[in-house]
């Protein structure tokens, strides 16, 4: 595995739907799998998330999600498969994110539980990410 910086091997469309792909799994994962315990796990009622402005949470996610997506195509070969790009995104998101948001939660005091909500998240999806890419 090697990086390529060449912007131009990188399969635009590709990156665009593996951002969608993990936005939507974003979606159901902080949704109906995980928004209880994800609240509580941060203290937060309802009532304070429906205060906040979807339009710039939705934007900002969107922008990192897609700056990931393209981090991530520079890694995947472009003749790469399916499941070279998901293993790609599984130990990326397993063995580099994870622990590094073991670190800050270390240090933050973080519940462990909200740990496990946020890296599985970030595993699973760019594991699905990888997918798409290494697909495409």
């Amino acid at each position: 595995m090697h990086i390529h910086f060449d912007l131009n091997q990188i399969n635009w469309l590709a990156v665009v739907i593996a951002t969608f792909t993990a936005f939507i799994l974003g979606g159901i994962w902080y949704g109906p799998l995980f928004n209880k315990p994800w609240m509580k796990a941060f203290g937060l009622t309802e009532d304070e998330i429906n205060k906040r402005n979807p339009a710039p949470v939705f934007g900002k996610a969107i922008i990192w999600t897609f700056l990931a997506a393209v981090v991530l195509s520079l890694f995947i070969e472009p003749d790469a498969d399916l499941h070279y790009g998901a293993m790609n995104g599984f130990f990326i998101g397993l063995g580099i994110v994870t622990p590094f948001m073991g670190v800050h939660y270390s240090f933050e005091g973080r519940n462990w539980k909200i740990l496990a909500i946020n890296a599985g998240y970030s595993t699973l999806a760019l594991t699905l990410m990888g997918a798409v890419i290494g697909w495409f």
